[in-house]
């Protein structure tokens, strides 16, 4: 009788419990999607503003310098009686009413002596990359990798100067040697210039290889200093060498990075005036392919004419070369941008 007693008494109270517990539960919630708006603080307005300004500002700013020069281009081209894109002969602007004027000796000089110099560069700046970031001491790492930024602060007037008066001489039993036994390549066939002056595409392109390597190498290090960990401490759980850790998954990581900074390099190339203007000598002959000539860039060739500029026909003919000028360098950059992108896809 008392057991059945207390099972009687605790069921009650059980079930009881069950429905207060049922009826206690609150209902779902329907979210208010009135109160639910972002706040937006002042300060985020402010930036926001700020930094949609200086994107809007940057690409104005470059759409005003190719309308400027296409503005200042367009009456000399009017004037020019030769065709500006396959004129190879020496300029004439002295008559404005029939100038003779063309780019093409310029854009294969500029083209010849930069992608010299990014071919150069490109394998020693991803050698030191790989090095800093995977193979260096970290005591040692740190200041290797600041003494080959420094390189990027050096002035143009120097590299060039070092280029005619160290570099030069040292070199030129080396090009003596390429034009003696490979002179069969057009590359290295005898050109324009003396060869033991030193003033050529060839000493040029070295130089300008020393100044593009440092931005090359910056970026690259940056890239492969990102590669996740997991991935490299993977390959060497499953007994990959260093070597095969760099080959297997640093550099298809970075690949992007090299690239990009590479094209930047090159950029930095295509404009280089001072260096080049000192390095290499100008003539009047046309460009033979070799890196024996000599020879004026884009840049170089508006150098050299600073002085008459006083008169807006033929100031015109050389902003003209700028104009090209310019539109290389976006056309480049434009290219990276498409590069890297199909590798991220």
């Amino acid at each position: 009788m008392s057991d059945t007693h207390s099972i009687s008494d605790v069921t009650p109270a059980t079930s009881t419990t069950a429905g207060v517990a049922r009826r206690t539960e609150a209902p779902t919630p329907v979210p208010d999607t009135k109160s639910n708006k972002t706040v937006t603080r002042p300060g985020d307005r402010v930036f926001s503003t700020l930094a949609t300004g200086s994107g809007v500002f940057v690409i104005v700013l470059i759409a005003a310098i190719g309308a400027f020069l296409l503005w200042r281009a367009i009456p000399a081209l009017q004037n020019n009686t030769v065709n500006f894109f396959t004129y190879n002969g020496q300029w004439s602007t002295s008559d404005t009413s029939a100038m003779l004027f063309g780019v093409r000796d310029l854009f294969l000089v500029t083209a010849t002596v930069s992608i010299v110099a990014l071919v150069l560069a490109m394998p020693v700046a991803l050698g030191i990359a790989i090095y800093l970031t995977n193979y260096a001491p970290k005591r040692l790492a740190g200041p290797l990798g600041y003494v080959i930024d420094l390189l990027a602060a050096v002035p143009s007037i120097v590299f060039g100067l070092w280029g005619l008066y160290v570099l030069a001489p040292a070199i030129s039993p080396v090009a003596e040697w390429l034009n003696e036994n490979l002179s069969w390549i057009p590359l290295f066939a005898t050109g324009s210039v003396s060869i033991a002056g030193g003033g050529t595409i060839f000493t040029g392109a070295i130089v300008l290889a020393v100044m593009i390597l440092p931005i090359i190498a910056a970026v690259t290090r940056e890239v492969f200093v990102q590669t996740p960990k997991g991935q490299i401490e993977a390959a060497l759980a499953l007994g990959a060498t260093r070597w095969e850790v760099v080959r297997t998954t640093v550099i298809p990581f970075g690949k992007s990075g090299f690239v990009s900074g590479s094209m930047l390099g090159l950029g930095r190339a295509l404009g280089e005036t001072i260096a080049l203007y000192i390095i290499i000598r100008s003539t009047q002959q046309t460009f033979g392919w070799t890196l024996f000539d000599g020879g004026n860039t884009f840049a170089t060739k508006i150098a050299l004419a600073a002085a008459e500029f006083n008169n807006e026909l033929q100031a015109g003919a050389y902003i003209a070369a700028g104009l090209v000028l310019f539109v290389l360098t976006f056309l480049v950059n434009a290219g990276a941008r498409a590069a890297i992108a199909g590798k991220k896809d």
